[in-house]
């Protein structure tokens, strides 16, 4: 029986995961009232991990907890006197007759309603990591204890930061409808940066003891995937899924046995992911068809080229270093910034020599990307190269001590002792 519980309150874990975001999205709609929404979705999970175990899953699991939530808000409105007009509106969507009412029969509602929450939960008015909190709180589904795990936050921090972000969008009053015209662009680019931030932290983790964060890459891929397929004419939507399947790709091969980091150059490409490889160049078809049609693209379809470089490679040694050489810089020319340099200055290292690449740092402004890792580590790999090993050593050392990551900070440490 024991057994037949854990499943189900697997089964349970897998549906909310899905469903959660239509579930919120549409109460939002319903209810103009985020926090009521958010609750009434929560009544709905606990009374599935109530009754699923005891009666089991129903037949359209979405639907009943769709169903569960409608109910509990005419109960709520009921009770409240100011709100009968509402209760009378959600009442009139919600068929008595049918009971549970199938989620595919209101296809065009929720996923209008799925992208509002997007939208929603990726406002302007909140910051960088407020926004990728929420997104994951109210779209991924996540727990605020698996959101404070992911970013190393104490679960009381990271709860402050999601009540504020909501209580933000409440006292702005902010609209639940989704914008139009350049402000849907613009905070379109918005959602695929906390997107891409979430991708970002899961794969290369800021602080902390491991490498990696399974469990946000998962989840941002899944939301790249989610806004590809509600998004439908936008090169560079399916371009971000592009470029976060195939850098995910490599996962297995990112560390040994023992957890340590592997760098690209020597990883066992027969452990690289070939179904991800697969749907990620799918991906980029469907970008670059977009774009041969004449819709624009940026720096998310520029960066999954480049993964794709690496993904058709065998081997490092058959790596197109040119060909990224020169994707980088059309990128740098798209979406000029410091990070973008120093990453074309890697493939200009590779693909010209290492002279050529340690020019690229020397043209970056004094202080671009002071107080972080990624400067020196790379400036310490091409001086190496260039046969500068005590000077390489230097930068190495001085990168180990700007990351907060212990697994990279072994790396460059063992990068210097190696040089001597």
């Amino acid at each position: 029986m024991g057994q037949d519980r854990e499943s189900t309150v697997a089964a349970i874990t897998a549906v909310w995961r899905a469903e959660s975001a239509r579930l919120v999205g549409a109460l939002t709609r319903m209810t103009r009232d985020l926090d009521l929404a958010e609750d009434l979705a929560q009544d709905a999970l606990l009374a599935a991990l109530e009754q699923w175990p005891r009666d089991g899953v129903p037949a359209t699991p979405g639907a009943w907890l769709m169903t569960t939530a409608k109910r509990r808000a005419i109960d709520t409105f009921r009770r409240a006197e100011t709100l009968r007009r509402r209760t009378a509106e959600i009442g009139h969507s919600l068929s008595e007759e049918d009971g549970m009412p199938d989620l595919s029969t209101q296809v065009d509602s929720i996923e209008d309603d799925v992208l509002r929450l997007i939208f929603l939960s990726c406002h302007p008015r909140l910051t960088a990591e407020s926004r990728a909190a929420l997104t994951l709180r109210l779209v991924g589904g996540l727990t605020t204890a698996e959101i404070a795990r992911g970013f190393l936050v104490p679960e009381a921090t990271m709860g402050q930061r999601i009540s504020r972000a909501k209580r933000t969008l409440t006292d702005a009053g902010i609209e639940f409808d989704l914008p139009v015209g350049t402000e849907r662009m613009a905070r379109l680019d918005d959602v695929m940066a906390v997107i891409y931030l979430v991708f970002n932290e899961g794969y290369t983790a800021t602080a902390g003891s491991d490498w990696m964060r399974p469990e946000l890459i998962a989840e941002a891929i899944r939301l790249a995937r989610m806004i590809a397929a509600l998004v439908l004419d936008e090169p560079e939507v399916h371009g971000l899924q592009a470029l976060l399947e195939l850098q995910a790709s490599r996962m297995g091969a990112r560390v040994d046995a023992s957890g340590n980091a592997v760098l690209l150059e020597d990883q066992d490409r027969a452990l690289w992911d070939v179904l991800l490889i697969r749907r990620g160049l799918a991906a980029l078809a469907t970008a670059e068809q977009l774009a041969a049609s004449g819709r624009p693209v940026g720096r998310y379809f520029l960066q999954a080229v480049i993964a794709a470089h690496h993904a058709r490679a065998d081997t490092a040694q058959e790596t197109d270093w040119r060909g990224i050489a020169r994707m980088y810089d059309v990128l740098a020319q798209a979406a000029p910034g410091p990070v973008v340099e120093v990453n074309r200055a890697v493939a200009h290292g590779r693909a010209y020599g290492a002279a050529a690449g340690l020019a690229v740092l020397d043209a970056l402004p004094d202080g671009a990307l002071a107080g972080t890792h990624l400067l020196p580590s790379v400036r310490g790999d091409l001086l190496a190269r260039a046969g500068r090993g005590s000077e390489a050593a230097v930068a190495f050392r001085e990168a180990a001590g700007l990351t907060q990551n212990e697994r990279e900070r072994a790396v460059l440490l063992g990068r210097a002792e190696s040089l001597g």
